[in-house]
Protein backbone atom coordinates (compact mmCIF):
# COMPACT_ATOMS: atom_id res chain seq x y z
CA UNK A 1 0.00 0.00 0.00
CA UNK A 2 1.06 3.64 -1.36
CA UNK A 3 -0.02 6.50 0.97
CA UNK A 4 0.36 10.22 -0.05
CA UNK A 5 -0.52 12.79 2.11
CA UNK A 6 -1.87 16.12 1.43
CA UNK A 7 -3.22 14.52 -1.68
CA UNK A 8 -6.07 17.07 -2.51
CA UNK A 9 -3.33 19.61 -3.04
CA UNK A 10 -1.50 20.47 -6.19
CA UNK A 11 1.13 18.32 -5.82
CA UNK A 12 -0.33 15.79 -4.21
CA UNK A 13 -2.80 15.45 -6.74
CA UNK A 14 -0.63 14.99 -10.03
CA UNK A 15 1.44 12.23 -7.87
CA UNK A 16 -1.81 10.19 -7.08
CA UNK A 17 -2.42 10.82 -11.03
CA UNK A 18 0.71 9.25 -12.26
CA UNK A 19 0.53 6.44 -9.27
CA UNK A 20 -2.52 5.18 -11.18
CA UNK A 21 -0.49 4.53 -14.26
CA UNK A 22 1.63 2.32 -12.15
CA UNK A 23 0.11 0.60 -10.32
CA UNK A 24 -4.24 -0.55 -9.43
CA UNK A 25 -5.98 2.17 -7.49
CA UNK A 26 -6.91 -0.16 -4.62
CA UNK A 27 -2.85 -0.16 -3.64
CA UNK A 28 -3.00 3.32 -3.45
CA UNK A 29 -4.35 5.48 -0.09
CA UNK A 30 -4.88 9.77 -0.36
CA UNK A 31 -4.85 11.48 2.38
CA UNK A 32 -6.78 14.27 2.69
CA UNK A 33 -7.61 16.66 6.00
CA UNK A 34 -10.87 16.94 4.27
CA UNK A 35 -12.60 13.50 2.73
CA UNK A 36 -15.67 15.33 1.04
CA UNK A 37 -13.13 17.43 -1.03
CA UNK A 38 -11.42 14.24 -2.16
CA UNK A 39 -14.70 12.71 -4.01
CA UNK A 40 -13.04 12.44 -7.17
CA UNK A 41 -10.07 10.69 -6.61
CA UNK A 42 -12.67 7.69 -4.16
CA UNK A 43 -14.54 7.51 -7.82
CA UNK A 44 -11.24 6.02 -9.22
CA UNK A 45 -10.45 3.66 -6.37
CA UNK A 46 -8.50 5.07 -4.55
CA UNK A 47 -9.20 4.34 -0.80
CA UNK A 48 -9.31 7.99 1.30
CA UNK A 49 -8.67 8.58 4.29
CA UNK A 50 -8.94 11.53 6.26
CA UNK A 51 -5.47 12.72 8.04
CA UNK A 52 -4.79 16.19 9.80
CA UNK A 53 -1.32 17.33 10.61
CA UNK A 54 -2.29 19.29 13.27
CA UNK A 55 -4.53 15.86 14.72
CA UNK A 56 -1.98 13.60 15.53
CA UNK A 57 -4.76 10.70 16.22
CA UNK A 58 -5.91 11.21 12.78
CA UNK A 59 -2.77 10.20 11.32
CA UNK A 60 -2.47 6.95 13.39
CA UNK A 61 -5.63 5.56 11.52
CA UNK A 62 -4.54 6.81 8.47
CA UNK A 63 -0.88 4.73 8.36
CA UNK A 64 -2.57 1.66 9.18
CA UNK A 65 -1.39 -0.70 6.68
CA UNK A 66 0.86 1.66 4.73
CA UNK A 67 4.15 0.33 3.79
CA UNK A 68 5.23 3.37 1.68
CA UNK A 69 4.22 7.13 2.64
CA UNK A 70 4.93 10.12 0.81
CA UNK A 71 4.87 12.91 3.16
CA UNK A 72 4.27 15.88 1.30
CA UNK A 73 4.67 19.12 2.77
CA UNK A 74 2.52 21.36 4.59
CA UNK A 75 1.82 24.64 3.42
CA UNK A 76 1.86 25.89 6.88
CA UNK A 77 5.23 28.28 7.04
CA UNK A 78 6.08 28.59 10.89
CA UNK A 79 3.61 25.05 11.40
CA UNK A 80 5.80 22.92 9.67
CA UNK A 81 8.30 21.36 11.86
CA UNK A 82 6.15 20.61 14.36
CA UNK A 83 3.55 19.02 12.03
CA UNK A 84 6.03 17.26 10.17
CA UNK A 85 7.48 15.07 13.78
CA UNK A 86 3.49 14.27 13.74
CA UNK A 87 3.03 12.32 11.02
CA UNK A 88 6.74 11.11 11.54
CA UNK A 89 5.79 9.51 14.84
CA UNK A 90 2.20 8.12 13.47
CA UNK A 91 4.38 6.60 10.54
CA UNK A 92 6.75 4.80 13.04
CA UNK A 93 4.28 3.72 14.95
CA UNK A 94 2.41 2.01 12.02
CA UNK A 95 5.74 0.29 10.79
CA UNK A 96 6.08 2.36 7.67
CA UNK A 97 8.90 0.99 5.60
CA UNK A 98 9.66 3.73 3.33
CA UNK A 99 9.40 7.61 3.65
CA UNK A 100 9.58 9.57 1.38
CA UNK A 101 9.69 13.70 1.83
CA UNK A 102 9.06 16.81 -0.37
CA UNK A 103 12.12 18.81 1.30
CA UNK A 104 14.14 22.14 -0.79
CA UNK A 105 16.64 22.17 -2.80
CA UNK A 106 20.23 22.30 -0.75
CA UNK A 107 18.37 21.78 2.52
CA UNK A 108 21.78 21.57 4.78
CA UNK A 109 23.19 24.73 2.82
CA UNK A 110 20.48 26.72 1.67
CA UNK A 111 20.17 30.23 2.83
CA UNK A 112 16.47 30.30 1.59
CA UNK A 113 14.78 30.42 4.94
CA UNK A 114 11.94 28.25 4.13
CA UNK A 115 15.04 25.72 4.28
CA UNK A 116 14.72 25.97 7.83
CA UNK A 117 11.99 23.52 8.42
CA UNK A 118 12.83 21.15 5.79
CA UNK A 119 15.80 20.52 7.46
CA UNK A 120 14.66 19.67 10.65
CA UNK A 121 12.02 17.44 8.96
CA UNK A 122 14.71 15.60 7.31
CA UNK A 123 17.16 15.19 10.80
CA UNK A 124 13.62 13.96 12.36
CA UNK A 125 12.88 11.88 9.97
CA UNK A 126 16.92 10.35 10.32
CA UNK A 127 16.48 9.88 13.76
CA UNK A 128 13.07 8.08 13.24
CA UNK A 129 15.26 5.09 11.65
CA UNK A 130 12.29 4.70 9.27
CA UNK A 131 14.00 4.13 5.85
CA UNK A 132 13.79 7.36 3.79
CA UNK A 133 14.04 9.18 0.39
CA UNK A 134 14.53 13.08 0.42
CA UNK A 135 13.25 14.72 -2.69
CA UNK A 136 14.58 17.75 -2.30
CA UNK A 137 12.58 19.82 -5.25
CA UNK A 138 13.44 23.15 -6.74
CA UNK A 139 11.29 25.87 -7.54
CA UNK A 140 7.91 25.08 -9.24
CA UNK A 141 7.65 26.96 -12.85
CA UNK A 142 3.99 27.54 -11.90
CA UNK A 143 5.26 29.74 -9.08
CA UNK A 144 6.19 31.91 -12.26
CA UNK A 145 3.99 31.34 -14.85
CA UNK A 146 0.61 30.30 -13.31
CA UNK A 147 0.22 34.22 -12.33
CA UNK A 148 1.67 36.19 -15.73
CA UNK A 149 -1.21 38.99 -15.90
CA UNK A 150 0.31 41.80 -14.09
CA UNK A 151 3.36 41.21 -15.83
CA UNK A 152 1.34 41.61 -19.35
CA UNK A 153 -0.28 44.55 -17.69
CA UNK A 154 2.20 46.62 -16.60
CA UNK A 155 5.08 45.12 -19.10
CA UNK A 156 7.48 44.21 -15.62
CA UNK A 157 8.49 41.27 -13.39
CA UNK A 158 9.76 42.41 -10.15
CA UNK A 159 12.59 40.62 -8.29
CA UNK A 160 15.80 40.91 -6.00
CA UNK A 161 17.14 37.83 -7.93
CA UNK A 162 19.76 39.71 -9.88
CA UNK A 163 21.05 37.36 -12.27
CA UNK A 164 20.96 33.99 -9.96
CA UNK A 165 19.97 30.92 -12.09
CA UNK A 166 17.09 28.95 -11.00
CA UNK A 167 16.84 25.77 -11.81
CA UNK A 168 12.64 25.39 -11.74
CA UNK A 169 10.73 22.07 -12.84
CA UNK A 170 6.92 22.07 -12.99
CA UNK A 171 4.72 20.20 -10.40
CA UNK A 172 4.21 17.18 -12.85
CA UNK A 173 8.01 16.42 -13.21
CA UNK A 174 9.11 16.84 -9.40
CA UNK A 175 5.46 14.05 -9.12
CA UNK A 176 7.04 12.13 -11.45
CA UNK A 177 10.17 11.93 -9.39
CA UNK A 178 8.29 10.87 -6.34
CA UNK A 179 6.28 8.58 -7.74
CA UNK A 180 9.55 6.49 -9.31
CA UNK A 181 11.24 6.67 -5.80
CA UNK A 182 7.46 5.27 -4.40
CA UNK A 183 7.84 2.39 -7.26
CA UNK A 184 11.00 1.63 -8.22
CA UNK A 185 13.56 -0.31 -5.47
CA UNK A 186 17.01 1.15 -5.16
CA UNK A 187 16.20 4.51 -3.41
CA UNK A 188 16.43 3.84 0.37
CA UNK A 189 18.89 6.17 2.39
CA UNK A 190 18.93 9.18 -0.55
CA UNK A 191 18.67 12.38 -0.79
CA UNK A 192 18.10 13.34 -4.64
CA UNK A 193 18.53 16.92 -5.58
CA UNK A 194 16.08 17.89 -8.09
CA UNK A 195 15.95 20.97 -10.34
CA UNK A 196 15.60 21.56 -13.89
CA UNK A 197 17.52 20.99 -17.05
CA UNK A 198 17.74 24.33 -18.05
CA UNK A 199 18.13 26.84 -15.38
CA UNK A 200 17.45 30.34 -16.37
CA UNK A 201 17.55 33.61 -14.82
CA UNK A 202 14.67 36.19 -14.02
CA UNK A 203 15.63 38.44 -16.97
CA UNK A 204 15.50 35.13 -18.99
CA UNK A 205 11.93 34.35 -17.98
CA UNK A 206 10.59 37.59 -18.58
CA UNK A 207 12.31 37.75 -22.23
CA UNK A 208 10.86 34.39 -23.02
CA UNK A 209 7.01 35.65 -21.85
CA UNK A 210 7.63 38.61 -23.82
CA UNK A 211 8.87 36.52 -26.88
CA UNK A 212 5.91 34.77 -26.54
CA UNK A 213 3.32 37.16 -26.05
CA UNK A 214 3.87 39.25 -28.24
CA UNK A 215 4.46 42.20 -26.07
CA UNK A 216 7.28 43.81 -23.87
CA UNK A 217 8.34 42.28 -20.72
CA UNK A 218 11.40 43.20 -18.79
CA UNK A 219 12.66 42.27 -15.57
CA UNK A 220 13.36 44.91 -13.41
CA UNK A 221 15.95 43.85 -10.26
CA UNK A 222 15.19 45.66 -7.19
CA UNK A 223 17.20 45.74 -3.94
CA UNK A 224 16.26 43.47 -1.13
CA UNK A 225 14.49 45.72 0.60
CA UNK A 226 12.93 48.16 -1.65
CA UNK A 227 11.29 44.68 -3.21
CA UNK A 228 9.69 44.08 -0.20
CA UNK A 229 8.16 47.19 0.57
CA UNK A 230 6.51 46.81 -3.23
CA UNK A 231 5.35 43.60 -2.39
CA UNK A 232 3.65 45.04 0.89
CA UNK A 233 2.36 47.44 -1.00
CA UNK A 234 0.71 45.30 -3.34
CA UNK A 235 -0.94 43.74 0.20
CA UNK A 236 1.19 40.44 0.88
CA UNK A 237 1.29 39.89 4.24
CA UNK A 238 4.70 40.40 5.81
CA UNK A 239 5.56 37.00 6.65
CA UNK A 240 5.09 35.83 2.76
CA UNK A 241 6.67 39.14 1.30
CA UNK A 242 9.99 37.82 3.46
CA UNK A 243 9.96 34.73 2.22
CA UNK A 244 9.64 35.75 -1.37
CA UNK A 245 12.48 38.50 -0.59
CA UNK A 246 14.37 35.18 0.71
CA UNK A 247 14.23 33.42 -2.01
CA UNK A 248 15.20 35.75 -4.16
CA UNK A 249 17.92 36.97 -2.46
CA UNK A 250 19.36 32.34 -2.51
CA UNK A 251 18.46 32.72 -5.67
CA UNK A 252 21.17 35.26 -6.02
CA UNK A 253 23.45 33.12 -3.92
CA UNK A 254 22.88 29.93 -6.22
CA UNK A 255 20.49 28.51 -3.67
CA UNK A 256 18.20 27.22 -6.18
CA UNK A 257 20.54 26.39 -9.43
CA UNK A 258 21.08 22.59 -9.77
CA UNK A 259 22.87 20.71 -12.07
CA UNK A 260 22.99 17.47 -10.58
CA UNK A 261 20.39 16.11 -13.79
CA UNK A 262 19.09 13.59 -10.63
CA UNK A 263 15.33 15.24 -12.14
CA UNK A 264 15.61 14.04 -15.56
CA UNK A 265 17.34 10.68 -14.41
CA UNK A 266 14.92 9.94 -11.82
CA UNK A 267 11.82 10.56 -14.26
CA UNK A 268 13.44 8.89 -17.40
CA UNK A 269 13.01 11.88 -19.39
CA UNK A 270 14.18 15.68 -19.97
CA UNK A 271 12.17 18.13 -16.99
CA UNK A 272 9.78 20.92 -19.02
CA UNK A 273 11.51 23.84 -20.40
CA UNK A 274 11.04 27.30 -19.39
CA UNK A 275 9.35 27.98 -22.90
CA UNK A 276 6.84 25.25 -22.24
CA UNK A 277 5.87 26.26 -19.14
CA UNK A 278 5.31 29.63 -20.27
CA UNK A 279 2.98 28.97 -22.82
CA UNK A 280 0.93 26.28 -20.61
CA UNK A 281 0.57 29.78 -18.51
CA UNK A 282 -0.20 31.94 -21.14
CA UNK A 283 -2.71 29.23 -22.94
CA UNK A 284 -4.41 29.02 -19.50
CA UNK A 285 -5.51 32.68 -19.81
CA UNK A 286 -7.11 32.88 -22.43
Amino acid sequence: MIAVTGASGHLGQLVIEQLLQKVPANQVIAIVRSPDKAQGLAAKGVQVRKGDYNAPATLDAAFQGVQKLLLVSSSEVGQRARQHQAVVDAAKKAGVKLLAYTSILKADTSGVSLAAEHLTTEKAIRASGIPFVFLRNGWYLENYTENLGPALQHGVLMGAAKDGRIAAATRADFAAAAVAVLTTPGHEGRGYELGGDQPFTMAELAAEVARQAGKPVAYNDLPAEAYEKTLLSFGLPPPMAQVLVSADQGIARGDLDERSGDLSRLIGRPTTPLSGAVAAGLKSRV
